[in-house]
């Protein structure tokens, strides 16, 4: 991977800036897309982040911004629901995460490792 110039680190820090500021969806939404998974995992963290924006950053591709989605606490159950992966071999760090969370909120787990309301 060739060296960042300084003026795409200046670039990038100035994202960084910009999602962390961000009071509203209308400024977080430009991160949904951002080449940079950090700059999208530090726009998921933010604390103005509404449900709404933070279920569309559970659609990310990569874990870490997801795992971010999972921890915040405006995050809704629809979320941390459709982030739980049915498949046993297929869960990882965020099905655990989002399972962690439901039980706090009082959601009841089967041995199958899903919510009992979501067994067939």
């Amino acid at each position: 991977m060739p060296k960042k110039f300084p003026e795409q680190k200046a670039e990038e820090e100035r994202r960084y800036i910009l999602a962390s500021g961000a009071a509203n969806t209308a400024e977080l939404e430009p991160f949904l897309t951002d080449p940079n998974q950090a700059i999208r995992a530090t726009a998921a963290m933010n604390p103005d982040a509404d449900a709404e924006i933070l279920d569309r950053f559970a659609n990310d591709k990569f874990w870490g911004v997801r795992i971010e989605v999972v921890g915040h606490p405006n995050v809704s159950e629809t979320t941390l629901r459709r982030l739980l992966e049915p498949k046993v071999s297929k869960r990882g760090v965020v099905h655990h995460a989002a399972c962690e969370k439901l039980k706090e909120r009082g959601v009841v787990f089967g041995a199958n490792g899903m919510p009992l309301d979501m067994q067939k």
